[in-house]
């Protein structure tokens, strides 16, 4: 099993974690898996992605490539960023005078990313009324 990854949450992850009935820590693992290591094998996400029809339009790494981006994009110290994803420094001399975690960068990245998801959700929502309502006017006028 590789090195120890520390995820800083957002409050809306927590939320979630804390109310979804099926997130329950089991041998230390939030997600635990089938395996001896007891760990949910590399490709449980890739997997769930197909099962919601986005197979051969995204993988799990769209979705770390799509975070990189928008975080750089916005400011968001690189350093932050690629210990986020548990990208190793490849300096090998600053990995071995830096072993920071920036767990309070980090969470308030992640509460950012956060919230930008939840005012998507909030666009797409109304988009999906609007639209509800606009077909429900469409077939009333065609009556």
């Amino acid at each position: 099993m590789g090195d120890e990854h520390l995820v800083p949450l957002s409050r809306q992850a927590v939320e979630l974690l804390l109310t979804h009935p099926r997130a329950a820590i089991q041998k230390g693992k939030l997600f635990p898996g089938p395996g001896k290591e007891g760990v949910m094998s590399n490709n449980t996400m890739l997997f769930a992605l197909y099962r919601l029809l986005y197979k051969g339009r995204t993988t799990t790494h769209g979705f770390r490539s799509l975070f990189s981006t928008h975080a750089n994009e916005n400011g968001f110290q690189s350093d932050w960023i690629e210990r986020q994803l548990a990208h190793d420094e490849r300096d090998e001399v600053r990995a071995a005078y830096n072993s920071a975690q920036y767990l309070p960068q980090r969470r308030e990245m992640m509460l950012w990313c956060a919230d930008q998801l939840d005012e998507l959700r909030k666009i797409a929502a109304a988009r999906r009324q609007s639209t509800s309502t606009h077909d429900s006017q469409a077939l009333g006028a065609a009556a």
